[in-house]
């Protein structure tokens, strides 16, 4: 699909470059009156596609989880001073606990549900985009907002249960950490923090907080698509309206598409963090009315929503601050693992295709 541009060569819509083949069509070959008017929808195969995430979401998240730790510590821990700044906090847990068994605490489950999820997220998305697109005709705008929402719902499935874990491991370290045993937990490792939540809370605490997860991430996906749509337009106006943008350019209107919208949703990435690892949140299950018949209906949805009033007990603890914990280390986490991800994703796509070949190749030789 190729860009489309004003008279003054300003680009009107962002759509991805030639070298991402899953938006194009060529015009059929076969010179039959039924078919001559008939595409071929260029693209790889959705099981490369799932591949190619999969893969690039893995390296992605690996590259970025000390970040992420030291994210999770400054959300975890809101009143403990080492964790208040990043440098300092990535130094304090480095010094103190190490890199693999401090910074990399909880990686396994990051990974783990890193692959699945991320498969999950781009093999639906790409279903549902091409189904709309190709096949009802549906703007492409509304189509890549919609399979976007669909692809989080999908991987959804892997990444909360694994972000459970994985938060729980990071506040914690390793096991009997002297360094951490305000926030409760002294796990040996994944299989043992597995059967101990099982066998202490149940499996629903393995979903715990899914709807404040899907509420940060579905906003997050709709403003870095808006957000790099625009930062990708300028970068082709500035570019002599060539969409070969050096990879460079690509990194950094990915990063910075990613960052900004990291920074955005970082209240609901914390209130996500406090309810799955039931930390600083002695309010979340107390009504925020103390009358027993609440007329006000605005104060009935609070009591009445878990989101709500988590938001409310951090801005009552910590001030409307506590809503922006740990955002550096998010800005910085988002806007790399975007940049990263995207690339190994275009990479791996291409390189998949090299040896297996794509739908397009398939369709002309049939």
């Amino acid at each position: 699909m190729s860009q489309v541009f004003t008279s003054s060569t300003i680009p009107l819509t962002f759509v991805p470059h030639d070298k991402y083949p899953q938006h194009k069509k060529l015009q059929s070959p076969d010179n039959n009156d039924n078919d001559k008017n008939a595409d071929i929808e260029e693209g790889a195969p959705i099981w490369q596609c799932m591949i190619a995430g999969g893969f690039g979401g893995v390296v992605g998240d690996s590259a970025m989880h000390s970040l992420d730790t030291v994210k999770t510590r400054q959300q975890g821990f809101p009143h403990n001073l080492k964790y208040k700044r990043m440098i300092s906090a990535y130094a304090t847990i480095l010094k103190e606990e190490g890199l693999f068994r401090g910074l990399y605490g909880g990686y396994t489950p990051a990974v783990l549900g890193s692959f699945p999820s991320t498969a999950a997220f781009f093999g639906t998305y790409e279903y549902t985009k091409r189904k709309m697109i190709y096949n009802w005709n549906m703007n492409e705008t509304i189509a890549y907002l919609i399979a976007g929402t669909l692809g989080d719902l999908a991987s959804s499935v892997f990444y909360v249960p694994s972000e459970v874990l994985k938060t729980r491991l990071q506040l914690q370290g390793r096991y009997n950490n002297p360094y951490t045993t305000e926030c409760g937990y002294n796990y040996r490792g994944l299989a043992d923090a597995i059967k101990s939540i099982y066998r202490t809370d149940g499996l629903k605490t393995f979903v715990f907080g899914y709807k404040e997860t899907l509420f940060r991430d579905l906003p997050f996906s709709a403003l870095q698509l808006s957000f790099y749509e625009k930062f990708r337009q300028l970068a082709i106006y500035y570019n002599h309206n060539s969409d070969d943008l050096p990879v460079g350019v690509e990194l950094l209107t990915g990063a910075a598409a990613g960052g900004l919208a990291g920074i955005l949703t970082t209240p609901l990435d914390v209130i996500k963090t406090r309810i799955q690892t039931a930390t600083n949140t002695s309010d979340l299950h107390s009504p925020i009315s103390k009358h027993k018949v609440i007329t006000n209906p605005f104060i009935r949805s609070f009591n009445n929503n878990a989101t709500l009033r988590a938001l409310y007990s951090i801005y009552k603890c910590e001030g409307i601050l506590g809503a922006f914990s740990g955002v550096g280390p998010r800005f910085i986490w988002t806007g790399i693992q975007s940049s990263i991800m995207l690339l190994l994703y275009q990479t791996s796509l291409k390189q998949l295709e090299i040896y297996f070949g794509s739908d397009r190749d398939q369709n002309l030789e049939a």
